[in-house]
């Protein structure tokens, strides 16, 4: 099994710690935040870094407390967490997901959600499902109509749009 999943790409223990690290910086960062907006009861009543104080403070204790099981955990926390075969097929699902958000939530130029769907849609049928490029352009358009359909006219959700509906005039 292992030979056909190549090496193990850290242990448990380390990607534990890793984690636990991040979490910790990032609640921290909350914390912080939140005494520069003003984390004390007022008068009128809590101040805005009130409630964002107390969990960034939870999620600061609650990273110490995995850090140090992480670090105490013995034989087991030297497993192998995953082997880089796993961690390929993780990848091929999660790069393309960060493309696709970046498209639709880019700030200088949005794709929009229904081009940047249409793309997500094609470009998993052809890698993964290897279909034609008639079914692609079938199904990725025919979704995003029905998604437009369903948001922007029948329950009137507007959605981020990108060129295409401005081309029609619908942005």
């Amino acid at each position: 099994m292992q030979e056909q999943q190549g090496r193990p790409v850290g242990s448990v223990r380390v990607w534990e710690i890793v984690v636990a690290v991040a979490f910790l910086a990032f609640g921290a960062l909350v914390v912080w935040d939140s005494r520069r907006l003003g984390s004390q009861w007022a008068s009128d009543g809590p101040q805005a870094g009130y409630f964002p104080f107390y969990i960034g403070s939870i999620i600061c204790i609650s990273a110490i407390a995995i850090l140090i099981g992480a670090i105490n955990s013995g034989a087991k926390g030297n497993k192998p967490f995953v082997f880089w075969g796993q961690l390929r097929m993780v990848l091929t699902v999660m790069i393309p997901s960060v493309a696709y958000v970046a498209l639709i939530s880019n700030p200088v130029y949005s794709l929009g959600i229904y081009e940047a769907s249409a793309l997500f849609i094609a470009f998993f049928m052809r890698l993964l499902g290897k279909y034609g490029w008639v079914k692609i352009a079938a199904v990725s358009i025919g979704v995003m109509v029905a998604f437009f359909l369903m948001f922007e006219v029948w329950f009137k959700v507007p959605l981020p749009k990108g060129p295409i509906e401005a081309l029609f005039g619908f942005a």
